[in-house]
């Protein structure tokens, strides 16, 4: 999107915004006297050092010296750029962020090169799904459809030690981008190998539909069954979830999100029209993840894997949801029978 953001309109949205309304729509404030408090979202503590003043339109934590506006406090808590914020609360007002015409010298993204790799990568894996017959074999096997895996740009990452890295030049920027991304390995400075090899690829999403990391899952057998992006400048895996920006993509106005384990689980459920499914990526349903799913639906359904780890998953999910449920939004579970997850039973009774 060219050109810049007016600064009338940030200083006006930032008027507009209401720092309470921000902060409590993430975090569930409790109002005390003429200010509102919390346990601080951006360090652990058990007493709440958070505070937030509506009449001077900041926040701060006495305990790790957190402060700002509205504005800042979408920047901190959901990691995410100057502009990318900007859009953010612009939406939340429903607000269209206006840009100006005409050429000027923007600050370097570094982030820029992760998301053109990523996305070529994307790109490469699902080029190599249709050609693949042993991979068309076992989704073909697991019940899904070839619309299905489209609508998910799902792909096949090939059984070679560099098929990714030959999608790029040799030029060190590639090289770095690649790694950085998370797309390769590095034996010594001289030997990078690909991360993904003989895997399902499942790309992962952010908010405005940019491929960020990717889940990859073996073929035949092999450990470990799943594997996901590591941590890099623009995949934080506690904070995403996989299927969220397909599911606001097919239906435009969400009532309920079910949360489920695996990205398989989501996919099935979408092949049964089931639309409005989202994975946690191999780990437990945070806290961030539960609010930011509040702040799109007033109704999360957890349903896990109908055994002892899905139990202790649901629990988790549980105790995390407390501290951010409020009037208006309800968590609900659903526990499948013994040995059953969301994929097989959907299977069995569509």
């Amino acid at each position: 999107m060219a050109g810049r953001i007016p600064r009338q309109f940030i200083d006006d949205l930032i008027s507009r915004a209401d720092v309470v309304d921000v902060v409590d729509s993430r975090v569930a404030l409790k109002k005390r006297g003429k200010e509102h408090i919390a346990c601080c979202p951006f360090h652990n503590e058990k007493s709440p050092s958070f505070k937030v003043n509506q009449n001077k339109q900041f926040y701060h934590c006495f305990g790790c010296g957190a402060h700002g506006t509205a504005l800042d406090f979408i920047m901190e808590y959901e990691r995410l750029d100057f502009i990318d914020a900007i859009e953010v609360l612009a939406a939340e007002y429903h607000l269209e962020v206006p840009r100006e015409q005409g050429n000027f010298s923007p600050q370097a993204d570094d982030k820029k090169p992760l998301y053109e790799v990523l996305q070529k990568a994307a790109i490469s894996f699902a080029h190599e799904l249709k050609k693949n017959t042993r991979a068309i074999a076992y989704l073909k096997q697991r019940g899904l459809s070839g619309e299905i895996a489209k609508d998910f740009q799902m792909g096949y990452a090939p059984d070679s030690w560099d098929f990714t890295l030959k999608q790029f030049s040799a030029s060190s920027e590639d090289r770095t981008a690649c790694l950085k991304a998370g797309l390769s390995i590095e034996k010594n400075p001289d030997k990078h190998y690909d991360r993904f090899r003989d895997r399902i690829m499942f790309p992962i999403r952010d908010r405005r539909g940019r491929v960020i990391g990717f889940g990859g899952r073996i073929l035949d057998k092999g450990e470990p069954k799943y594997l996901n992006s590591p941590e890099t400048p623009v995949f934080h895996k506690g904070e995403e979830l996989y299927g969220l920006y397909e599911a606001r993509q097919a239906i435009k106005n969400l009532a309920q999100i079910v949360i489920v384990e695996g990205y398989m689980d989501v996919v099935a459920l979408a092949q049964h029209g089931i639309r409005y499914a989202v994975a946690t990526l191999g780990t437990a349903t945070s806290g961030t993840q539960i609010s930011k799913l509040f702040r799109i639906v007033p109704e999360l359904v957890f349903c896990y894997d109908g055994d002892a780890a899905g139990r202790k998953a649901a629990w988790r999910a549980l105790e995390n949801s407390l501290p951010v449920l409020r009037d208006g939004v309800q968590a609900r579970f659903l526990f499948l029978p013994d040995g059953e997850d969301p994929d097989t039973l959907v299977r069995q009774e569509g």
